[in-house]
């Protein structure tokens, strides 16, 4: 079975809005309901669990119903979010279990990348095989990459080659994922800033499939601007 986990009880203060960015409205839908609609429409997704706050769960089940989509069976429920990302993720994990089986696969995507396209999800989920054990979306590295010590003088010059930055959605095999994660607990897990981290500690082999520009998360008012322009191109 393949898993889809969204995160979306973020609270993206940075864009400067009164609520949490995923439920601004763009073209009458929030900008959760866009990476909603293509996770539910995937054929290769079974199941998606989503992290939210319980002020918003009535907000999300009416957007999945506006979708009318046959593939609305999909949506399994709900998770509560934690202090921090990973720890929303752990819930959502732990909750997953509940139907879960460990040879399963996760993937994990935030609300906030409203443009992310059913192939990269087939391609995430593909690419966990053999003896990969999780994949994870990069883009090369485009500007020279400098080391600072003190952030005040350059100290070294790191090769861009050898360089990535790294997208949203992950994937992963759930039981070994959840084990990389527990291995956490109950401290270390706080100090995990991406979704892979736990499974790099963990030794687990993670393979880099190539990433998508179009495929941005929305972390300031510029990024919104960029979307709605997006979905107001497609409307012409």
């Amino acid at each position: 079975m393949n898993i889809a986990l969204i995160l979306s009880g973020g609270r993206g203060r940075r864009i400067g809005s009164d609520i949490p960015k995923q439920y601004i409205k763009v073209d009458d839908r929030t900008i959760l309901s866009y990476s909603l609609e293509t996770l539910l429409s995937s054929e290769s997704v079974d199941a998606v669990q989503i992290v939210a706050d319980r002020d918003w769960k009535d907000t999300i089940l009416s957007e999945i119903l506006s979708l009318k989509l046959d593939s609305n069976h999909k949506f399994r429920g709900f998770s509560g979010p934690g202090v921090t990302r990973q720890l929303s993720i752990y819930n959502g994990l732990k909750d997953i279990g509940s139907f879960a089986e460990s040879d399963d696969r996760v993937l994990i995507h935030d609300a906030a990348r409203p443009c992310v396209t059913a192939e990269m999800v087939t391609k995430c989920f593909d690419a966990v095989s053999g003896e990969y054990e999780g994949a994870m979306p990069v883009l090369p590295m485009k500007d020279t990459v400098y080391r600072s010590m003190d952030g005040k003088m350059i100290t070294g010059l790191l090769e861009r080659e050898h360089i990535f930055a790294g997208q949203a959605p992950e994937a992963f095999i759930y039981g070994k994922y959840l084990e990389a994660n527990e291995r956490l607990l109950p401290k270390k897990i706080y100090e995990i800033n991406g979704s892979s981290e736990p499974a790099i500690k963990e030794g687990m082999h993670v393979a880099m499939i190539p990433g998508d520009e179009g495929n941005f998360k929305i972390t300031t008012p510029e990024d919104f601007d960029r979307f709605v322009s997006i979905v107001a191109e497609k409307l012409r």
